[in-house]
């Protein structure tokens, strides 16, 4: 097969596998069809975070023109995507909930799912969850798309034995299918597989360096030889894998290696994190400025992490002043060793700590946080009873060891 029919199906298969190929194919895609609305509107959900706001709005009502003259189906496609590329998350949820109950299990709607988890609602993300599972359904086990999103949903809902299965299920379907690999690797972190979750991760990058995953996938490679104690290989992930910009991957790694006693790799510059935080969107999400604070925090930035305490105690937003504003707090506090300010601040939060943001394996730091707090502050047996179910259920653990392990002089400070 030849022409526009045969990019298309390629194009729109490295899309929902996450390969690296996909940006390429979708500008050949267009390129062979211009007059293509859903080609040119995939392209713009791909690419539009790249894109001035002029240009993402012209080639959306290009696309949306095209598509109209194409059919509803299409035409409800590009309007998902102007709004999941403006950041109109809970539209983007609302407007798939209509999408899906007119065009069940509509893979190129399901590239847009992220949208639930992204609206900040719990009542969203459950309202996502619900949708997952009735379109994988509908769609059927031999679908290696919804499977993979079945799985990464089964993973962020602790459901991991689901998760792990589901995985491998839609890699035997489709072995690339770079959600159902990322999937896996949340699976792997809560059951603490250690050396044969990089080395999977290792093969699976192998075949596809460039996949749209890459750096993050290294990130969770990273974190498994973290548990194993290869503590080498971890700081040579986050220095050559990780680029200067990702600065969150890059903190939450080497905040791991200090709270377990260990040498950090590159780090960031404060002077980066501060213009980060200082432009128009270093506050404009709580988990993006929660991962700079991490970075902040490595850099035992103590001034710093209080004054943006302040300013996010004083933001008119909740999950800013009731959840990040006490956690950047006992991060300053952790930074000059005053454990036991950190404990109380920290052991206030109890669940609400979800609302940091992130998923499960990144909100994880928090109670890492907390046990070395525990430690340092005198509270051993409280940091081994908080840290209990993932000691007796991880294959590997000596991270989880090392936060448990008590330090002469006690508190800790990192050193820069």
């Amino acid at each position: 097969m030849t022409g526009p029919t045969a990019v298309s199906g390629t194009a729109v298969e490295a899309l929902l596998s996450l390969s690296g190929q996909a940006l390429p194919l979708l500008r050949r895609w267009v390129g062979s069809d211009p007059g293509c609305g859903v080609a040119r509107a995939l392209l713009a959900l791909a690419t539009g975070d790249r894109w001035s706001e002029p240009v993402l709005k012209e080639q959306l009502v290009i696309a949306h023109r095209d598509a109209l003259a194409a059919g509803e189906r299409e035409a409800s496609l590009v309007y998902g995507v102007f709004l999941h590329t403006h950041r109109q998350y809970r539209l983007t949820s609302d407007h798939l909930t209509g999408h899906f109950t007119r065009w069940p299990a509509d893979e190129l709607g399901g590239l847009m799912l992220g949208a639930f988890f992204h609206s900040e609602d719990a009542a969203y993300r459950r309202q996502g969850d619900a949708l997952v599972e009735q379109q994988a359904t509908v769609a059927g086990p031999e679908s290696w798309p919804w499977q993979s999103w079945l799985a990464s949903t089964r993973a962020e809902q602790g459901r991991v034995r689901e998760a792990h299965e589901l995985a491998g299920h839609a890699l035997g379907l489709y072995p690339r299918s770079g959600v159902a690999a990322h999937a896996l690797a949340h699976a792997e972190h809560e059951l603490g597989a250690g050396h044969a979750s990089t080395a999977f991760l290792d093969e699976w990058l192998g075949e596809d360096p460039g996949a749209v995953q890459a750096g993050h996938l290294n990130w969770h490679a990273a974190l498994q030889s973290l548990a194993c104690g290869d503590f080498a290989d971890t700081r040579r992930r986050a220095d050559t894998a990780l680029a200067r910009t990702d600065v969150g991957m890059r903190a939450a790694t080497n905040w791991r290696l200090l709270l377990a006693g260990q040498e950090p790799a590159g780090r960031s510059d404060p002077v980066h994190v501060r213009e980060l935080l200082a432009a128009p969107g270093g506050m404009a999400e709580v988990f993006h400025t929660f991962n700079l604070a991490l970075a902040l925090a490595v850099e035992a930035a103590t001034e710093d992490l209080h004054i943006l305490a302040r300013r996010a105690a004083a933001d008119e937003r909740p999950d800013y002043r009731e959840v990040l504003a006490p956690v950047v707090r006992a991060l300053a506090e952790i930074t000059a060793g005053r454990a036991r300010v950190a404990v109380d601040l920290l052991s206030g939060l109890g669940e609400d700590a979800e609302r940091i943001g992130g998923v499960r394996v990144e909100r994880e730091i928090i109670q890492d946080t907390l046990a070395r707090a525990l430690v340092d502050a005198g509270e051993p047996a409280r940091a081994a009873e908080l840290l209990h179910h993932r000691t007796t259920t991880r294959g590997h653990h000596t991270y989880e060891d090392l936060l448990l392990t008590a330090r002469t002089p006690a508190g800790m400070a990192p050193a820069p």
